[in-house]
């Protein structure tokens, strides 16, 4: 296999990759934790927020569009 052909099988592995990437970012939430408080003397007093938050679906559909274009584009190039 020529070290051309093994660039564009990898363009369409990593192709695939972020394809699936966006996919799961339109599903799967991530959750963030902020922690506030304060302290006075020995006594400490804090309170734990936590919030889930989904990717914009703007990004989510650009991961989607070039994880395809790159499948594609190896596709094309190896014809």
């Amino acid at each position: 296999m020529t070290p051309a052909a093994k660039s564009m099988k990898a363009l369409f592995w990593i192709g695939l990759a972020v394809l699936i990437l966006g996919l799961a970012s339109l599903v799967v939430p991530t959750s963030r934790s902020h922690e506030t408080g304060f302290r006075a003397g020995g006594v400490s007093i804090g309170i734990e927020t936590q919030r889930e938050e989904r990717v914009s679906p703007i990004l989510s559909a650009v991961m989607i569009l070039i994880g395809a274009g790159m499948m594609i584009a190896q596709k094309v190039k190896t014809t």
